[in-house]
């Protein structure tokens, strides 16, 4: 953090209170009449919704019939971060938007927190779910142990083969572990489903290692029959704008890291006038966790309009109900300050013309503030591969190019998560690790034969 501000905290107690659990687990009773709407369809659209195709009528049918470790078997099978998802993933535009109650007159089945109640009910009584087959003798580097590179890996590992992953940082779990707003994953979530997944055997995770300072691609390659990158993206977008180098501006998704990380929220810095840049999920978790901490106004600006925001409009109303206020078509301009900081933010409104083009007009607002946030996208490190001479061709923004095997340019080295181009879900993250760990395998197996 560059600066503190200082500010009219909440106790220690309120602080612990509003970072619990925002959509605690269901008791029995609500699992019971939860599961009992659902329609068990044939062909259900909720399964192809699903980037990991879970089958989830047959998962509701378990819970349904008492069978709870049987649904949580089905869940992991298809999505080894299957309680995680449950948690954390926006079901009302995935599963939850295709179920066929989803209606005027009708509410969808509750699925991700009847998925939520499965995984939870996994009983480690009965074993470990999964067993790993003979081993292989072949080796994959893994580089990144978030949502991606970990279920790579433990698809990998099922198979048979030796699995090394290379994490940057010092803890594993990725997004899960540094990215995800607090009161979505409580209680060590992350490290707990990270320990599950190891249980499988087979794979090692090196810690502080990281691409391009400890090691190269090509090292990798060299020592290694296929290597999966699911380093993320590791650097994020500028303003590029005046004032954008003041204290008191600061990048959402380190802050949220720092969140999740520190031992006592209430030594967090938190601003009485905060504006956060940016429509997506890290803008909304950035400025609901703001208000939790006890910021006074929290304003979020978004150069287009409520339309095109790319947070769902569950979390824009979660925002909405903490008392976040939204500022649309507001194009940033420069930010205001002194040697103490920011003070205020300055911005273009913004119009679309005749050609369905968003232009800028001369029309400026000024909003107070004493901390602003960026979350405007992150792209790929240019650190990353710059010892590298034969590096993965990128696509146009700016992320691995890849196949529909998740391949890249180079051959034996596949990609996946936000480091190519898609939603930036951990629910596709894991659905790119469970497809590339099946195409590497495939392939080794192929080679086996010859």
């Amino acid at each position: 953090m560059k600066h503190t501000i200082q500010s009219n905290r909440l106790a220690d107690i309120e602080i612990i209170e509003n970072f619990t659990d925002i959509a605690p687990l269901l008791t029995e009773k609500q699992v019971l009449v939860a599961s009992e709407r659902c329609l068990f369809c044939y062909d259900a659209p909720c399964i192809n919704a699903c980037p990991t195709a879970i089958d989830i009528p047959l998962f509701i049918r378990k819970i349904n019939t008492g069978n709870a470790h049987g649904a949580a078997k089905e869940i992991l099978s298809a999505n080894i971060l299957g309680g995680s998802c449950a948690r954390v993933c926006p079901t009302e535009t995935l599963c939850e938007d295709a179920c066929v109650r989803n209606t005027h007159e009708d509410a969808p089945v509750s699925i991700g927190r009847l998925q939520r109640y499965a995984v939870e009910h996994l009983d480690p009584a009965r074993g470990y779910p999964f067993t790993r087959a003979e081993e292989t003798g072949k080796k994959i580097a893994v580089v990144g142990a978030g949502p991606a590179g970990l279920a790579c890996a433990h698809r990998l590992a099922r198979e048979g083969h030796q699995v090394t992953i290379f994490e940057a940082a010092t803890k594993p779990g990725g997004l899960n572990e540094y990215g995800i707003a607090e009161y979505k994953l409580v209680n060590d979530y992350a490290q707990q489903e990270v320990e599950f997944v190891l249980q499988i055997g087979g794979i090692e995770i090196q810690y502080e290692k990281a691409l391009g300072r400890d090691f190269t691609l090509k090292q990798l390659r060299d020592t290694h029959d296929a290597v999966f990158l699911g380093i993320g993206m590791g650097d994020s977008n500028g303003l590029n704008i005046p004032g954008e180098d003041l204290a008191g501006v600061e990048d959402a998704v380190d802050y949220i890291s720092v969140l999740r990380q520190i031992d006592s929220l209430a030594e967090l810095p938190v601003g009485q006038n905060i504006v956060v840049i940016g429509a997506g999920m890290t803008a909304i978790d950035i400025a609901v966790q703001s208000k939790k901490l006890g910021a006074g106004e929290v304003t979020m600006v978004y150069r287009r309009d409520q339309r095109a925001m790319g947070a769902s409009v569950h979390e824009q109303e979660l925002a909405q109900t903490h008392g976040v206020h939204f500022v649309f078509n507001a194009q940033p301009k420069q930010i205001l300050g002194d040697e103490n900081g920011v003070n205020a933010m300055q911005f273009n409104r913004t119009v679309v013309n005749e050609q369905g083009k968003l232009v800028a007009t001369d029309e400026v607002i000024q909003l107070p503030c004493d901390l602003v946030f960026k979350a405007i996208g992150q792209k790929l490190h240019p650190d990353f591969l710059a010892q590298d001479s034969e590096r993965p061709a990128l696509c146009k923004s700016g992320r691995f190019a890849v196949d529909a095997t998740f391949q890249t340019s180079i051959p034996k080295v596949y990609a996946g998560g936000d480091c190519i181009k898609g939603k930036d879900l951990v629910v596709e993250a894991v659905d790119h690790g469970n497809k590339a760990a099946l195409t590497i395998h495939q392939v080794l197996q192929q080679e086996e034969k010859y």
